[in-house]
């Protein structure tokens, strides 16, 4: 399985993370994902995201002047949103620690040695 098939639904939790604490654009979405290691996220395959978030009512979107260049459209959070993101934290949670306990049982029952195949 692919990183990016298992990221499916997992980064639309992280943007609406990104965007809880204050206005974001797009560009400073993708910025802000790289940072955190998502190095295979653009604005390319962020943009449907958002527009598919907007239209689900999670975030909402204000164009914005800009310093450099024509104005950004900024998104930020609606209540449904900060709702959905809550959801998301607690089934992230629930399944990291499914993943975890089964990871730490294979460990234990291969000695600890990934490299069996």
């Amino acid at each position: 399985m692919s990183t990016t098939q298992m990221l499916k639904g997992i980064i639309d939790g992280c943007l609406l993370a990104i965007i809880k604490d204050k206005e974001v654009y797009g560009y400073e979405m993708a910025e802000k994902l790289e940072s955190y290691g998502f190095h295979s996220f653009s604005e390319g395959t962020i943009y449907p995201l958002l527009m598919r978030m907007q239209k689900e009512e999670l975030i909402t979107a204000t164009l914005k002047k800009s310093t450099a260049g024509p104005r950004r459209k900024y998104y930020s959070l609606t209540p449904k949103g900060d709702l959905e993101l809550k959801k998301f934290i607690e089934r992230w949670q629930n399944l990291q620690s499914n993943v975890n306990g089964v990871i730490q049982q294979y460990t234990i029952t291969n000695g600890g040695n990934q490299d069996e195949t």
